[in-house]
C-alpha cells in the first residue's frame, strides 16, 4: 500500500472577496511532499507564499480542494480537529520569533509541551535548547537574547514535540546574513538527522538553494525551479 504523503495538495483553492472584487490567491494548486524532503516555496512578495503555508499547516481553510497530512485530510476537520493534528505532528518557526516577553527562554519552549499536557515538558525543552546551542541561556529573557538568539529559542520551540513537519515562514527574514547562514545551517542539520520534513517559505536564496527541491509560487500556482534560477 502506497504510503501517505507527509502533506499534500488536491486542487487547492483560495479566493479573498472584497466589496469591490474577488481576489484569487491560489488556484487549483497540487503539491505532494514526501516524508523527510527539504522543499523551498519561493515567489515574489504577495505571491501567497504565506497563505500557502497557513493551509498545509491547517491554519486556515481553502476556498476549496483538500489538504491531507500523513493521509488526515485536515481541510475536513473542524478547529480544534486541526489543531489536534499541528500538536502532534507539526512544528512551526516564524519570521517574528513570537516568544513571550515574559517568560525565559526556556519556559517559552516548555510552554507548548505543557499545553498538550507533556508529563517532561522540562526534560525536553532542556534538551532541544541544548541541541541549538543555548544550553548556557536558558534563564535569560527575549529581550536578553539577540535576534538568532531568539530565533534559536523559536526553533528549540518548534522541534521539542518532536513533530515529523517542520513549517518555516521566512526563518532568516529578521536577521543579518551571518546570523541568517547560522539557522540555515541549523534548521538543515535537524532535517537530516532528525528526517524531520522541512517546508519553509523565503526570499533567501541561499536558503532556497540549499533544499532539495525548490518550487515557484507565481500566478497561484507551483513550478518547478531550474538550479540557476533565483528568488525575485
Amino acid at each position: 500500500m502506497h504510503k501517505p504523503f507527509a502533506v499534500e495538495a488536491i486542487s487547492l483553492n483560495k479566493h479573498v472577496s472584497s466589496s469591490e472584487a474577488r481576489l484569487t490567491i491560489l488556484e487549483n494548486l497540487d503539491l505532494a511532499v514526501p516524508h523527510g524532503e527539504r522543499l523551498a516555496i519561493v515567489g515574489r512578495s504577495g505571491s501567497g507564499k504565506s497563505t500557502l503555508l497557513g493551509l498545509l499547516a491547517g491554519l486556515d481553510s481553502p476556498s476549496s480542494g483538500k489538504v491531507l497530512v500523513d493521509g488526515i485530510e485536515i481541510s475536513s476537520l473542524d478547529e480544534d480537529g486541526r489543531a489536534a493534528v499541528r500538536g502532534r505532528k507539526m512544528g512551526f518557526v516564524f519570521q517574528s520569533f513570537q516568544l513571550l516577553p515574559s517568560l525565559t527562554a526556556l519556559e517559552n519552549v516548555m510552554l507548548p509541551l505543557q499545553l498538550a499536557g507533556n508529563d517532561n515538558a522540562q526534560s525536553q525543552a532542556k534538551a532541544a535548547l541544548d541541541r541549538v546551542g543555548l544550553s548556557q541561556r536558558m534563564s535569560h529573557y527575549p529581550r536578553q537574547l539577540s535576534g538568532g538568539e531568539q530565533q534559536r529559542v523559536a526553533i528549540a520551540r518548534a522541534l521539542a514535540p518532536e513533530p515529523a513537519i517542520l513549517f518555516a515562514d521566512e526563518p532568516t527574514g529578521n536577521l543579518d546574513a551571518a546570523t541568517g547562514q547560522q539557522i540555515i545551517e541549523l534548521l538543515f542539520s535537524l532535517n537530516t538527522e532528525d528526517g524531520t520534513t522541512l517546508i519553509l517559505v523565503t526570499h533567501d536564496n541561499t536558503l532556497a538553494a540549499g533544499c532539495r527541491r525548490r518550487l515557484l509560487l507565481n500566478g497561484g500556482k507551483l513550478d518547478e525551479m531550474r538550479g540557476e534560477e533565483l528568488v525575485a
